[in-house]
């Protein structure tokens, strides 16, 4: 069994952000013919703010 290398961080958005964020999920999931999600939307802001590396990739 692996195990995630993932943590929760727990933040608070104001409401506003988060119903655009998921108006833009919809639209993105569309786009992509796959289901996306609003803090998915927030995990890609993040990678590409700060050019973080995919944790998927192998090293």
């Amino acid at each position: 069994m692996s195990k995630s290398k993932n943590v929760q961080v727990n933040i608070s958005i104001p409401k506003e952000w988060k119903d655009e964020l998921e108006n833009i999920a919809r639209i993105y999931s569309v786009e992509e013919g796959k289901k996306v999600t609003f803090l998915e939307l927030m995990r890609r802001g993040i990678q590409e703010k700060y050019q973080l590396g995919d944790p998927d990739e192998k090293r």
